[in-house]
């Protein structure tokens, strides 16, 4: 995407010591190369402000992390454009690079990002579980969300969707499952986990479905999301390996500083980091950040999900989009994407979230896809060994702390907006100040859009010129491209 001057503000007009008016072009430090970040240097830089983003990785992207070792595309973070149309902010991107999407649900689906369509699930021993038997399971856990749902308006305090699903189960015995109906049910509480990358007695009942979901339904990005991440950062001065260590508010701007000692200044930052490293205080705040911004910061849950990547020589598993193992605990259920369905290699992508994410983390990555392949053994019993695999560590990678956020039980919805709004002439964005969109790209690319818009406000105001108040993607943005998707 080329750099296109704003031709009202080439020059920003600021004032010397001496009353001289002196040409500068405003100045702002974003902190962290992802979605958010890349979004709002882009906006920034399109608008003719000196920007200077610091990234603490050897690469742009955070959690957008496309890696071609296999030697084709696979996403070892998001994978997903979830709502596919016009309404999502990533769309024309998309659209105009002309990048091939996968369809694995459409809307209001009970699996969130995958519908009933393509799948085989099986038992422990290696059994598929009927058809018929997984559609009526999913329709008594609808009954079981919505009886839930009567439980929230019934309690004024809080309680964790696990709870809530046993306060269910006490007032509505008929719905208890047991046996193979209660190794389903306890698959679909699984991915359920999956969607939140949390284990549902963590998840909060009042807020579990209080995110905003595009139509459209889902779509796989097909050749992973890097060449977004690419199109955006194009022309943009990105400082990789500048892990930031204090940023301190003065009364005419701001001074960073990274752990190599160099400090840099500008009039305003955006912080656009993970909120797990917000939470892990790596990042000093110089006056303290205010308490309800810290209480924001603290309150909101961080989840981890994690991909075991498996390649294979061959495909030798059924053709369908995703298989499954289901289990007496949601902690021993399994899911694994086929990602040749969508793509045509042979790959499956074993995905584990909350609590077995984050013990698996403690293996080594041999360990971890020796663990992924037991899992399919389970059920693919002649299934051949990897030639090559990959392993994500978001919750122990120390540039993201956690996969992404989520509501936690006690905790009003609300957290987002408080960890969204700027302190003075700090700005914040990422998918944990999204409140429609949290733990989505496109949440995260348009808090950097917002972050970057205020941003360029606030600046102009201090300096003066509030008749260049108009928006950052302004009049010229080209006409939509239909998105290309597809389901075989």
């Amino acid at each position: 995407m080329a750099s296109k001057p704003n031709r009202q503000l080439n020059r920003a007009l600021c004032y010397s010591n001496n009353g001289n008016r002196i040409a500068v072009s405003p100045s702002v430090i974003i902190i962290g190369g992802g979605m958010a970040g890349i979004a709002a240097a882009r906006a920034l830089h399109d608008a003719s402000f000196q920007v200077t983003l610091l990234e603490s990785r050897d690469r742009i992207g955070g959690r957008v992390c496309t890696d071609y070792s296999f030697g084709f595309p696979v996403d070892l973070g998001a994978s997903w454009l979830h709502g596919v149309s016009e309404e999502n902010p990533l769309a024309p991107i998309i659209g105009r690079l002309g990048l091939p999407l996968y369809r694995t649900s459409g809307d209001n689906s009970v699996l969130y990002d995958h519908d009933l369509e393509s799948y085989a699930l099986y038992d422990m021993a290696g059994n598929k579980v009927p058809q018929e038997l997984v559609t009526e399971v999913g329709e008594d856990f609808k009954s079981i969300m919505d009886e839930a749902n009567q439980v929230r308006s019934e309690n004024s305090e809080d309680m964790s969707v696990s709870r809530a699903i046993s306060v269910v189960f006490e007032r509505r015995p008929d719905l208890r499952l047991d046996g193979l109906p209660h190794k389903v049910l306890q698959w679909y509480l699984c991915r359920m986990e999956g969607w939140f990358a949390a284990d549902a007695d963590t998840i909060s009942l009042k807020c579990w479905d209080q995110e905003e979901l595009l139509p459209g339904g889902h779509g796989l990005m097909v050749r992973g999301y890097f060449p977004v991440i690419n199109t955006l950062a194009k022309g943009l001065d990105i400082r990789l390996g500048h892990r930031v260590t204090n940023i301190v508010r003065r009364y005419n701007g701001v001074k960073v500083s990274v752990e190599n000692g160099r400090t840099f200044v500008a009039d305003a930052a955006i912080v656009a980091v993970p909120l797990g490293v917000l939470k892990s205080n790596c990042i000093k705040f110089e006056p303290r950040l205010p308490q309800w911004k810290e209480a924001a910061i603290a309150d909101l849950g961080v989840g981890v999900e994690n991909k075991i990547i498996l390649h294979f020589k061959e495909v030798f598993w059924p053709n369908v989009e995703f298989l499954g193992v289901v289990a007496e605990t949601s902690y021993e259920c399994s899911y694994f994407l086929n990602l040749h369905k969508a793509t045509g290699h042979a790959v499956l992508v074993y995905m584990p979230a909350g609590q077995l994410a984050r013990d698996i983390e403690k293996l080594s990555d041999e360990a971890a896809a020796n663990f992924a392949f037991t899992q399919l053994k389970k059920i693919l019993p002649d299934a051949s060994d990897p030639i090559q695999f990959l392993v994500s560590h978001w919750g122990t990678d120390v540039n993201s702390l956690g996969s992404y956020s989520y509501d936690i039980v006690g905790k009003p919805h609300d957290l987002y907006e408080r960890l969204r709004i700027p302190v003075d002439i700090l700005f914040f964005a990422g998918e944990a100040t999204s409140m429609d969109y949290p733990g989505s790209v496109h949440g995260a690319y348009a808090t950097g859009a917002l972050a970057a818009e205020d941003c360029r406000m606030r600046v102009l105001e201090r300096y003066g010129e509030v008749d260049l108040f108009q928006p950052v993607m302004g009049e010229d943005t080209p006409a939509f491209v239909p998105l290309q998707i597809s389901r075989i």
